[in-house]
């Protein structure tokens, strides 16, 4: 026992160095490449999201890389969950050390989509992940939530999740539509969307001569706008063209555009859609989303 306790606190110590070696290396390539290195903060997560509905899902074998962020201990770590602080070395070596002879206790977290938050044991992640461990038992605590996160969520597609989360607040698509699969890839496009809804909405109470409600002008104009200008980007293939993007992007693309087509004589979504599908402009378009994406 005696030696087996030696070699864990010799190898511990290793561990320990090598972390705080590759956290350098980490924050060094975040800095070049301005790609941040921090975990997110769950709290930060529960605000934007409008977390509340919970329930415990037992122990599972969670893959420790879809762990993407901590509820206190987020500044701590790195986004790889490498130790930032040299106050930590006692504690980290003393639980790696653990590890090596007793294995792992399960640590606790919070689930939201595919993506999971430390509630109890960022050390013993920290330290797991060093080893190189693939997976880790957790008491597992789901979040019900109609926004929920990639296992490769980032603090965009955070934001891009609490825009959807007010967007269907507002228009209730996911009562009315629940089929709808409205989701965009970065920031700023469901406000947008919304102002497009109210837009059509002023449209139909001049038609009507009466108020119509929020939800349903939503309704309306995503049966006569959204879904014709989506069924002929299906139909003709153009998606093939943008692996990386959704079929939301290049709607909210061409609304945005509008102006440029209206000048070329294209006067609706659908005929928009039907232009992109068929002229060179797609290769300008395609172009344009690698620039951004590059960026």
């Amino acid at each position: 026992m005696k030696d087996d306790s030696s070699y864990a606190k010799t190898e511990a110590q290793k561990n320990w160095d090598r972390a705080r070696q590759a956290v350098f290396i980490e924050s060094l390539i975040s800095i070049l490449s301005r790609r941040s290195a921090n975990l997110l903060s769950f709290d930060e997560i529960k605000e934007h999201l409008k977390l509340s509905q919970v329930s415990y899902r037992g122990i599972q074998e969670i893959p420790i890389d879809h762990i993407r962020g901590s509820v206190g201990r987020y500044q701590d770590f790195s986004r790889t969950f490498l130790p930032r602080k040299t106050q930590m070395r006692d504690r980290w070596k003393r639980i790696d050390a653990l590890a090596i002879t007793e294995g792992f206790s399960p640590i606790e977290v919070y689930q939201v989509g595919e993506a999971y938050f430390v509630l109890d044991g960022n050390h013993r992640v920290s330290v797991a992940r060093q080893a190189g461990v693939a997976t880790i038992e957790a008491h597992v605590w789901a979040y019900s939530t109609p926004a929920g996160l990639s296992a490769e969520a980032d603090i965009d597609e955070v934001l891009t999740k609490a825009e959807y989360v007010e967007f269907l607040a507002l228009t209730r698509l996911d009562q009315t539509r629940p089929d709808h699969a409205i989701r965009f890839t970065a920031p700023g496009a469901y406000r947008n969307l919304s102002y497009h809804v109210a837009m059509y909405k002023l449209t139909l109470e001049d038609i009507d001569q009466g108020p119509v409600s929020f939800e349903e002008a939503a309704a309306a104009w995503y049966d006569m706008v959204y879904t014709p200008a989506i069924t002929i980007i299906r139909e003709r293939g153009v998606m093939e063209r943008f692996p990386d993007r959704t079929e939301a992007d290049l709607f909210a693309w061409v609304w945005k555009h509008h102006k440029e087509l209206e000048s070329r004589g294209i006067t609706s979504l659908v005929q928009a859609a039907d232009d992109i599908a068929h002229r060179s402009f797609l290769t300008r378009l395609a172009r344009l989303f690698r620039h951004r994406k590059s960026g």
